[in-house]
């Protein structure tokens, strides 16, 4: 293909993606109320356990525009399989026929990863952040929680941790691509380690024990990489050279 085809091809790709992001974001508005108190339940239940605080909102509008926004989040990660698919067909023409055998069963699992991801997020990022936050300071004062603001935040972070969590996946393919091998990322393990570093202390609260919780996974999933891709990859790529 010439660039210009190439070009046409991610056109055609980006349209279709944009078409189903739209069609679930429909879907997801209309389940607005259900996903919005799915959101709300771990703050809710950080508040009662702590007798303390309540969820407001401010302007006539926020009500509807938080919907809109959840429904936004919640339209990528409902269709996330759907996109994932047609970001692997845009790739696939790059790679060799070996190369997308080995790579295939990982658009599976990076759908998992990215469930992972989020459940990640919601189960335990959520109810050990606010409790950090709520128990920081002063105490004996009274939360008023924007209702907009937190929805808005915490649906960008599960969708930021469902991404984050692709990293093993992401390394698996980069491997089978000739890009990177286990030495590699073995040399720049400390400069991704210092990078996962400052990345948590900008996404988490002025806590070392928050900043450990998500810095220590994104360790481990780095870690997870490594190992998938020296057990996975070389052996792969050995046998294919050898035949």
């Amino acid at each position: 293909m010439t660039f210009t085809e190439h070009l046409e091809d991610l056109r055609k790709t980006m349209i279709r993606v944009v078409l189903i992001l739209g069609l679930s974001f429909f879907v997801a508005y209309g389940f607005g109320e259900y996903i919005t108190e799915f959101l709300l339940r771990p703050l809710r239940q950080t508040l009662n356990d702590m007798h303390s605080g309540q969820i407001v909102y401010l302007g006539l509008l926020d009500k509807v525009m938080s919907q809109l926004q959840v429904a936004f989040w919640t339209s990528i990660i409902v269709s996330s399989p759907l996109w994932f698919f047609e970001i692997w067909k845009f790739i696939k023409p790059g790679l060799y026929a070996f190369e997308v055998k080995a790579v295939r069963p990982f658009l599976f699992i990076g759908f998992l990863l990215f469930l992972v991801g989020v459940a990640f997020g919601y189960f335990i990022v959520f109810p050990l952040t606010f409790e950090t936050l709520m128990n920081f300071g002063v105490t004996e004062v009274q939360a008023s929680i924007d209702l907009k603001q937190y929805l808005v935040l915490s649906s960008k972070v599960l969708v930021f941790l469902g991404l984050v969590f692709q990293l093993p996946n992401v390394l698996l393919i980069l491997g089978f691509m000739g890009l990177v091998t286990k030495y590699s990322l073995r040399g720049m393990r400390r400069y991704v380690y210092v990078g996962f570093a400052v990345l948590s202390a900008m996404l988490t609260p002025p806590d070392p024990y928050t900043m450990l919780g998500l810095w220590v996974p994104l360790a481990i999933l780095f870690e997870v990489g490594i190992i998938f891709v020296a057990i996975i990859v070389h052996p792969y790529l050995a046998r294919q050279h050898s035949e």
